[in-house]
């Protein structure tokens, strides 16, 4: 394996605790000599925290036993192979390219940026610079997804013709303490938690070619619903209900529904359909679950795991990009999340002017991931 990929946090709010449970979930498998099979997860050591709230980076370094830095220390320091990059949307770019201009590997929690032109800005100074850039979500790298990939990639359904992609709630001010992020530009139901199904999308049928769309902005204002700001009125800046129709470059169609304005829904999260059967994949937001398959003349049945990270959570990506042979790119990549983010972008652009859009990017569809306990 090497030396350690050695990881310093930049952003240590609540999303960092279920990566630092990871890392601490990997290191367990990766000292369990009793395990029998091949696949051994890859070798990640935390090293450092930093955070703008000088007081949390300094709990949080204190509980897991490494130093706290500044944000400027953090992405120039020699002993920090990887800035993991946990900030809110608004300071993806700027982070990232701080710790790209040192020399160091970037793995940000999702979108890659705020808007298409700073992750184009961030995509190409990684490239000049030579450094890996990895970007979440990884939860297409657990068993739900991949199981879900092989069985399209097996003729399960025959040939794809279409999906569905469909998240419906009333909004993330219900339970978080701080919702503002998710309503101002940057936000909002597509671009938070459409980079889950859209690069689910993206990993069972290939690259997007084109959208088309619509959106609705129904609210002014939105109420915390929850914590020290509960009753805290705050202002609403993007569309909080949009929906469109993706072509992929196979020409299968993908309908997508992304909402904070709606109840509940029964609809299933995701479906796959293909000439001679259907598959209902689970929650593109986590990294297992069951898939289901009909297939043609008969019923329902529930498919064993049979591809992907056993056991995963948040992650599993650096670690996918720790184990990656040099020039081979890690899975959840920078040029995927590029793809994914303007597909996102597009579908907005479409919404707006009521026309076709063609996106301008694509990218190779990750490799896929073999039934495995790890990234080795």
């Amino acid at each position: 394996m090497g030396q350690p990929l050695r990881v310093g946090i930049v952003g240590v709010g609540a999303i960092s605790g279920q990566y630092l449970s990871t890392f601490a979930h990997l290191d367990a498998a990766r000292s369990d000599t009793a395990r029998s099979d091949t696949a051994r997860p890859g070798t990640v050591q935390l090293v450092a925290v930093a955070d703008v709230d000088a007081a949390r980076a300094a709990s949080v370094a204190a509980e897991q036993g490494v130093r706290a830095l500044t944000v400027d220390e953090l992405t120039t320091d020699p002993d920090v192979d990887l800035v993991l990059n946990l900030t809110i949307p608004a300071a993806h770019a700027e982070i990232a390219l701080k710790a790209i201009a040192a020399g160091k590997a970037v793995y940000g929690e999702k979108p890659l940026a705020a808007t298409l032109e700073e992750a184009r800005v961030v995509v190409d100074a990684a490239r000049a610079a030579g450094v890996a850039l990895g970007c979440a979500p990884d939860t297409v790298l657990g068993t739900g997804v991949q199981t879900a990939r092989k069985a399209i990639d097996d003729g399960a359904i025959g040939e794809p013709i279409a999906a569905t992609a469909t998240m419906m709630t009333p909004g993330h001010e219900r339970w978080h303490p701080n919702p503002d992020f998710y309503y101002q530009p940057g936000g909002g139901p597509l671009l938070d938690m459409g980079p889950y199904y859209v690069t689910t999308l993206v990993t069972l049928l290939g690259p997007v070619v084109s959208v088309v769309g619509a959106a609705s902005h129904t609210r002014a204002t939105r109420e915390i619903g929850s914590g020290p700001r509960a009753g805290t009125v705050i202002p609403v800046d993007v569309d909080t209900h949009v929906t469109g129709v993706l072509r992929h470059a196979s020409g299968a169609l993908s309908t997508l529904v992304m909402s904070f304005d709606s109840v509940a829904t029964r609809a299933s999260q995701i479906e796959v359909h293909g000439q001679t059967g259907s598959l209902i994949v689970p929650d593109p937001n986590g990294f297992d679950g069951d898939v289901r398959l009909h297939e043609l003349g008969g019923g329902w049945r529930t498919l064993p795991p049979s591809a992907g990270y056993r056991d995963a959570g948040r992650g599993f990506g650096v670690a996918d990009l720790a184990a990656a042979p040099p020039g081979v790119p890690a899975r959840a990549n920078g040029d995927v999340a590029y793809h994914v983010l303007d597909i996102m972008t597009s579908l907005l652009a479409a919404a707006d002017t009521g026309t076709t859009v063609a996106v301008e990017s694509t990218c190779e569809r990750p490799a896929a991931v073999p039934l495995s306990d790890g990234p080795h």
